[in-house]
């Protein structure tokens, strides 16, 4: 079967398909997967094949309107600013996602971009499943996550689930324009297209562990928790890293991913200062916020393979994005999370309530105190380890691909 799979977004919303891809592949699929061009070296090696769409999601986190998701204080303030930022770039992705459709036999519509992909999907009458990282229907149980998870009740908690839902609509207007009048898509509006797949119980899979969030009680049928689908990634940890790992005991990792921060050396600064205090020896990843630090018992690096590195060290600090999040828990090590903004409240509740994090320290409140008691917390206490070491053997018997494949054979609507 021609599967095409299309996401967007940051590398945690990208890398996980690529071995969801690969996994694919091995069951005897051809898979494209579409998404940001500067992502194509992602998919060396795993059989899976690239189609590039345009936005470099790094230079639109940079821009004047990125940035500005520093200057709301609430999470639905910023979602309501991505959203308006996301417009204009589903706009202009629109034609590639149309182009890596055409031939497939099915759609597989992940992430961000699901609402754009199952709508591509029916003007083009080819099947479609959803592929989800996080929780996005609403729900009673838990806040929305996108809104950072807190939970305020029942009714307010499936209040927020929608208002998230009615927020993300808005962004594909402009796009399901184009598919009608660019591309002669007959297509109704996403709210009511998105309608239509509830009545039909539109098959979505979500890429995480039921250990760490259980399958919503109050959700329809059709919405399923696959398991984690871990990325394909083939590289080696640089030399220089090599070798500050074996100068010493364990380091910290200390990574804010594709979070971006408004003032980089001060939040730098805090960072060593953390360390220093707490007498642990860190590995600082520049990452989108640009981090820094050069001194003797920190080492800065760039990209680097989080599967071979994070189980190697003493505890993880990190923004709690989706990605990363599921790298932790596989490495079985302790964790600080350190949320920014969206998801990653809600990654980081779900940590603390695990047993992995003794507590997380937002951005808004990061300090070289805060974080350096945090950072005792987590390596001093052998019971965060324990439960992590636990939670990573149980993940590894589990196998996020198998749900997909099943799913692909059965018939989709």
């Amino acid at each position: 079967m021609r599967v095409v799979i299309m996401t967007a977004g940051s590398r945690g919303d990208v890398a996980p398909y690529t071995g969801l891809g690969a996994g694919l592949v091995r069951g005897g699929h051809e898979v494209t997967l579409a998404t940001h061009a500067g992502f194509a070296p992602l998919t060396e090696g795993s059989g899976v094949r690239f189609h590039p769409t345009p936005v470099d999601p790094h230079a639109l986190s940079h821009s004047d309107r990125g940035r500005g998701l520093h200057a709301s204080t609430t999470g639905l303030g910023k979602l309501l600013r991505a959203a308006a930022m996301a417009r204009s770039a589903a706009e202009e992705m629109t034609d590639a996602l149309v182009e890596a459709a055409r031939g497939a036999d099915v759609v597989l519509a992940a992430g961000a971009v699901a609402p754009l992909g199952s709508a591509i999907a029916d003007g083009l009458r080819l099947p479609s499943l959803g592929l989800f990282l996080q929780p996005q229907h609403p729900t009673r149980e838990f806040g929305a996550p996108m809104l950072g998870g807190r939970s305020l009740g029942t009714v307010a908690n499936h209040l927020g689930g929608r208002a998230v839902t009615a927020a993300v609509d808005r962004v594909y207007t402009r796009a399901m324009d184009r598919l009608r009048t660019r591309h002669g898509m007959r297509l109704r509006g996403p709210a009511a297209l998105r309608r239509t797949h509830e009545r039909a119980h539109w098959p979505v899979l979500h890429g995480f562990s039921e250990l760490v969030v259980p399958r919503p009680r109050d959700w329809r049928p059709g919405l399923d928790v696959a398991g984690y689908w871990w990325p394909h990634d083939t590289r080696r940890l640089p030399a220089e890293l090599e070798e500050f790992l074996a100068a010493g005991p364990p380091p910290v990792f200390i990574g804010l991913g594709s979070a971006t921060v408004p003032d980089p050396e001060k939040v730098s600064a805090e960072l060593v200062g953390a360390l220093r205090t707490a007498g642990l020896r860190g590995v600082i990843q520049r990452g989108w916020a640009g981090l820094a630090a050069r001194t003797d018992d920190v080492l800065t690096v760039g990209d680097v393979p989080h599967a071979l590195l994070f189980p190697r060290t003493a505890a993880v600090v990190h923004h709690a994005g989706a990605g990363t999040t599921a790298a932790v828990l596989r490495a079985g090590v302790p964790t600080v999370p350190v949320p920014v903004q969206f998801d990653g409240g809600f990654w980081a509740a779900r940590l603390v309530a695990l047993g992995t994090a003794p507590c997380a320290v937002p951005l808004r409140r990061l300090g070289a105190g805060a974080l350096a008691s945090a950072l005792r917390r987590a390596t001093d206490d052998p019971r965060h380890r324990a439960r992590a070491r636990e939670l990573s053997r149980r993940l590894a018997e589990e196998d996020g691909v198998a749900p997909v494949l099943a799913a692909l054979d059965r018939p989709v609507p």
